[in-house]
């Protein structure tokens, strides 16, 4: 069997110990304030975890919360592994903190799965993102960055805002999981922006990111490899089919995390069938190239809009995307007939041939 002769192989190369970090830093008061349940991040962890077990290797999961950052490089220091599984999402209830852990297994010459610090950073700060694909041609929405309420009655941002038709998309600058995203992030006149503008400023305390709306097929185009040697999992997209009459067609936080609410039934993640060859090629090198603009690695997810031109307009890129079993990343890879296991396996072989060093030693 195909399978047992992979991993034949791979203890024959001598990869004997991947050990997964992920993070812990969700205490009740967090999960209070920004909705995350704890139990979820675990579940996930364990489940990138058994895959990894499954593929044939041997694992170990640790979790970090960040004021105990010291005592998990001391284990590193002291007990090297062949691999890091890195899904830390944040550090002590902070997103920034993403690139901490990357950064730190740079200096310990640790070899990790995933981004480096550098590419966490750029598409964490949605703006310096933008200014990136826009400086390597490629297609992202025209945008203004509203920095304080006091900008709000600028006549500079309003002069800058005029040169982008309504409606507008709203999105906080340093932030993912579609936290601060509502339907009245789609605003269509002065009044709007300003009221929803003004409070997204007013509760998140960071700036805001005012882009044109692109009307048209939301497409999450996952991305395996390095370098040149990219492959794309097969193309998904969102069915706002049963979406209320007159509800924006955007993924809210209710459509990702509320089972309950009207979004989360109104969004639900379909194959991309139907776009053409030509439309299709189109946005797989769109997705290869923001990912090779932004220094992804390894795996990591591009999502789109197709405008009624047909033209491909990214809209988000994730470096270090969501990898739970139910996740959009599993559903291409069980799509296009890669099982589990194969998905975060590859990753891990990704991760191994980057670093050079296929035949690590006993």
């Amino acid at each position: 069997m195909d399978w047992i002769r992979q991993v034949r192989r791979r203890y024959h190369n001598g990869l004997r110990t991947v050990r997964l970090i992920y993070n812990t830093d969700y205490d009740e008061e967090l999960v209070a304030s920004s909705g995350v349940d704890v139990s979820a991040v675990e579940e996930s962890a364990r489940a990138v975890c058994q895959g990894i077990s499954d593929y044939g290797l041997d694992t170990e999961i640790i979790g970090v919360h960040g004021r105990d950052i010291g005592e998990v490089l001391a284990k590193l220091r002291s007990q090297p592994t062949d691999l890091v599984f890195n899904i830390v999402e944040s550090l002590c209830g902070d997103t920034r903190n993403e690139l901490v852990m990357p950064a730190l297994l740079d200096l310990l010459a640790q070899p990790y799965t995933g981004p480096d610090a550098l590419a966490i950073g750029l598409c964490l700060h949605k703006v310096q993102c933008k200014l990136v694909l826009i400086g390597q041609g490629i297609a992202t929405p025209e945008h203004v960055l509203i920095s304080s309420l006091e900008d709000l009655d600028a006549p500079a941002v309003h002069a800058a805002l005029r040169s982008i038709e309504y409606p507008y998309f709203l999105k906080l600058a340093r932030e993912d999981a579609s936290i601060g995203i509502e339907a009245s992030n789609r605003v269509s006149d002065a009044s709007a922006f300003i009221k929803r503008a003004g409070e997204l400023l007013a509760k998140y305390g960071q700036p805001v990111l005012a882009e044109r709306y692109i009307a048209g097929r939301e497409v999450n185009v996952t991305v395996l490899g390095n370098g040149e040697d990219l492959s794309v999992l097969p193309l998904h997209e969102i069915d706002f089919a049963k979406m209320p009459e007159g509800r924006p067609h955007i993924v809210s936080y209710a459509a990702k995390w509320d089972e309950e609410h009207v979004d989360y039934a109104g969004t639900k993640p379909v194959p991309a069938l139907n776009l053409g060859a030509e439309l299709e090629a189109r946005i797989e090198a769109t997705a290869k190239a923001a990912f090779r603009a932004l220094g992804l690695r390894d795996f990591g997810r591009v999502d789109l809009r197709i405008d009624e031109a047909g033209k491909p307009w990214v809209i988000d890129v994730n470096p270090n995307c969501d990898l739970s079993p139910d996740a959009g990343v599993a559903r291409a890879a069980a799509h296009g007939g890669m099982s589990y296991p194969n998905l975060v396996g590859r990753i891990c072989e990704l991760a191994w041939e980057r670093h050079g060093r296929t035949h690590p030693k006993a």
